[in-house]
């Protein structure tokens, strides 16, 4: 009966230490993340602001020519 409580013992101390392993380097890819979310969303931004400016729009009575063979 020792040898199965120890046995137990260590097989539960393994587990928590994988699980905290795992933890821990799920936790270590936080920041990247929240780094490259915060240039995504910047980069959104920036091409939101520069894409209305960037594109006129034509009045809506005023005819579009079609665009020319190659």
């Amino acid at each position: 009966m020792d040898g199965t409580a120890i046995i137990i013992i260590l097989a539960i101390a393994g587990v928590a230490s994988v699980l905290l392993f795992s933890l821990k380097g799920l936790l270590d890819q936080v920041p990247d993340v929240l780094h490259s979310a915060t240039r995504a969303r910047d980069a959104w931004d920036s091409f939101r602001r520069t894409d209305t400016t960037r594109r006129p729009t034509l009045p809506a009575n005023e005819p579009q020519d079609p665009p020319a063979a190659a």
